[in-house]
């Protein structure tokens, strides 16, 4: 599918910026379990964390098509800095779309420049695929709102200093769920530990405990009882987003595999030469282009206006699968090697199963598919 020069130019850019900047710093920060805020810093330099913030706010309001090219480069360098990324911009999109000018004014000019960074808080420990089970509550007390209740699986959750909050007015009504800004030095408003993960060891993943946490009702994002579907909207980018890095994933794992079954000799003769090995290569990248053709199809979509519900869970659904399966051929590829973390694929391995499960499971996309296709 063809690209503009434009497209092209922030394409290549953020490709080199993963292999020079990222790349170097993965294994290490992968190991110490640190995200790499000098990488952060390099992404703001370069206009990345104003990806999905309008213009006039000092922003650079990415298409679809560009926003999912620079995920899908930025995952080839290392998943945890797109996942951080991604969560970002989500936040930016939820101020810009459902803010007013006060809270677009206050806030995008300075996440603009990366600080601060967001966070997107819907998930909980017993409400991840069903969010309308959601036990968190802002209950308004005259020009305040008080919060209560746990997020669960929250990136950017220690280093965030702005959150976009998901929260029932009322506990007992799942039609009360509401959309709120929340200033990260809110008093009653804790971070707990960094979850100890299998994968994506370097994203700062918390919970997020409010305790009579106060906020002003202007912080309120959307009318009473309108934010799960403005979460569900804002998700529906989101799933072009991990699709795309999902597939850069992926192409990182075909990269690594296609240089060793050149560089392995056995038996005399390159791996490469081995046919299991070519059919090996053949379907990781045969996977690999399935699932980009599949993302910039609900890029392209949603960049024309049209309706890309469907589109966006199917790239999603194909891409993430088909990177697990990827990264699993080139552990196996590079054999003995492959399974240390010298190898550098055991991290791609790991990393590969999360695309499979936030922002919506493989099964919650075939849900949406079977809908789109049945009701």
């Amino acid at each position: 599918m063809d690209l503009t020069a434009e497209q092209r130019a922030i394409r290549d850019t953020v490709r080199e910026f993963a292999r020079e900047e990222i790349r170097p710093e993965a294994e290490r920060a992968d190991r110490e379990e640190r995200f790499p805020e000098d990488v952060w810093d390099g992404l703001a330099d370069l206009d990345m964390t104003g990806l999905t913030t309008p213009e006039e706010y000092g922003g650079f309001d990415a298409d679809s098509l560009t926003y999912s090219l620079v995920n899908e480069e930025l995952a080839g360098g290392m998943l945890a800095v797109a996942t951080a990324l991604s969560v970002h911009c989500l936040a930016t999109s939820c101020i810009a779309e459902f803010g007013d000018e006060r809270h677009r004014e206050r806030w995008l000019p300075e996440m603009v420049d990366g600080r601060p960074v967001g966070a997107f808080a819907l998930s909980e420990p017993h409400a991840g695929s069903n969010p309308a089970a959601m036990s968190t509550e802002a209950r308004r007390e005259g020009d305040e709102y008080v919060i209560n209740g746990d997020k669960q699986w929250i990136t950017n959750g220690e280093r965030s200093g702005v959150i976009i909050l998901f929260a029932k007015t009322d506990r007992e009504d799942d039609r009360s769920i509401t959309q709120f800004l929340v200033p990260k030095d809110t008093e009653g408003l804790e971070v707990g530990p960094t979850e100890d993960k299998l994968g994506l060891r370097a994203s700062d993943t918390t919970s997020l405990t409010f305790d009579d946490a106060r906020i002003p009702a202007a912080n309120r994002l959307t009318e009473e009882g309108r934010g799960l579907s403005a979460a569900l909207s804002i998700l529906t980018g989101g799933r072009i987003a991990i699709a795309s890095q999902a597939v850069g994933l992926a192409q990182h794992a075909l990269d690594e595999s296609l240089a060793y079954a050149q560089e392995r000799e056995q038996f005399g003769d390159a791996i490469g030469e081995i046919q299991t090995i070519r059919h090996k290569l053949a379907e990781m990248r045969t996977k690999v282009q399935a699932g980009r053709l599949l993302t910039r199809d609900a890029a392209r979509r949603a960049d024309r206006g049209e309706e890309h519900r469907e589109a966006a869970s199917m790239a999603k659904y194909v891409a993430s699968e088909n990177a697990v399966d990827v990264a699993s051929e080139a552990v196996q590829i590079h054999g003995g090697y492959g399974y240390t973390t010298e190898g550098g694929v055991e991290r791609l391995y790991r990393d590969a199963k999360i695309t499979t499960i936030y922002e919506g499971t493989s099964n919650i996309q075939k849900n949406v598919i079977a809908r789109e296709l049945l009701d």
